[in-house]
């Protein structure tokens, strides 16, 4: 894509590298709280919440440096298909990843110690095993959305809502989605490398893998707000792959000794399958633009 006849390249970067110095300015004050903490526990939610928002913040404060208006975003809802989609892309990429360890010896299911964990929490003892997962389930994937959805909001409105569509201007799809992506990756790594914002892998296996996938997935959501001229799908498949992944698949699993090297986002199942998901965004966006 071309920068805009009105607006030249020069002022779209450097809207681009104030955002972003913004953006890190603000998500260190909390993530040097996580730190000083030393984990992203329950009790941390507030300081992950604070740096969750800090690039809708960077982006507002961009917006009125350059004299824009936050108007200007994409808020409308868009298409309800984009929605549909993106809650439901997240499990079409991490389910098969997270089937492959169970079934296939590389990791474990829910065993009975998990099972009666959480018919204490939710007040479900006596329950069945089967009806105590069901249940766990689905109330995780739907009403835990919400929860999810909120905080994934404050990234998205920086990073699609505000990054993406400048990026638009001055670079192609593969470039929004590959420089994008790196930023948003970049902005994890304090927490990623410093506190407990992993799976137990080596500081380079991890950061290696979240970072393919965080790269990946920024074709998907580039894709997705793109099309659905919108940044709400992005803050929803945020939230839903938050929510799967981290509420639901690895919740589930039974570490067996290779477990942590393959599932969540610090193992190699998602880099693979996130990568073909982005593919087929990439060819997709090739097609109809």
């Amino acid at each position: 894509m071309k920068p805009s006849a009105t607006e030249p390249a020069a002022t779209v970067w450097k809207k681009i590298a104030l955002f972003y110095v913004l953006t890190l300015l603000f998500s260190n004050v909390f993530n040097a709280l996580v730190l000083h903490a030393g984990k992203m526990g329950a009790g941390d939610l507030l300081y992950v919440t604070g740096a969750m928002w800090s690039p809708a913040l960077a982006a507002f404060a961009t917006k009125a440096f350059f004299g824009e208006s936050v108007r200007d975003l994409p808020w409308s809802f868009g298409p309800a298909r984009y929605a549909w989609l993106a809650y439901l892309i997240p499990v079409a990429y991490a389910l098969p990843v997270y089937l492959v360890v169970w079934f296939g010896g590389l990791g474990g299911f829910a065993d009975a110690t998990f099972v009666q964990r959480i018919a204490a929490q939710f007040g479900w003892t006596g329950f069945p095993a089967g009806l105590t997962l069901a249940l766990f389930v689905l109330l995780t994937a739907t009403v835990g959305l919400v929860g999810k959805t909120s905080r994934s909001l404050g990234e998205e409105i920086g990073w699609r809502g505000f990054l993406v569509p400048e990026l638009a201007k001055v670079v192609g799809f593969p470039g929004v989605a590959i420089i994008s992506g790196l930023m948003w990756a970049a902005y994890h790594f304090p927490v990623l490398l410093f506190a407990d914002y992993n799976a137990g892998t080596p500081a380079w296996y991890g950061l290696t893998c979240f970072t393919l996938m965080v790269v990946a997935d920024s074709f998907i959501l580039a894709w997705l707000t793109l099309r659905s001229r919108s940044l709400w799908p992005a803050a929803i498949l945020h939230g839903s792959h938050n929510l799967f992944i981290q509420s639901i698949f690895t919740p589930l699993t039974r570490e067996t000794g290779p477990t942590k090297y393959i599932i969540d986002e610090f193992g190699f199942g998602l880099v693979i399958t996130v990568t073909i998901a982005a593919v087929f965004a990439w060819r997709s966006f090739g097609r109809t633009r």
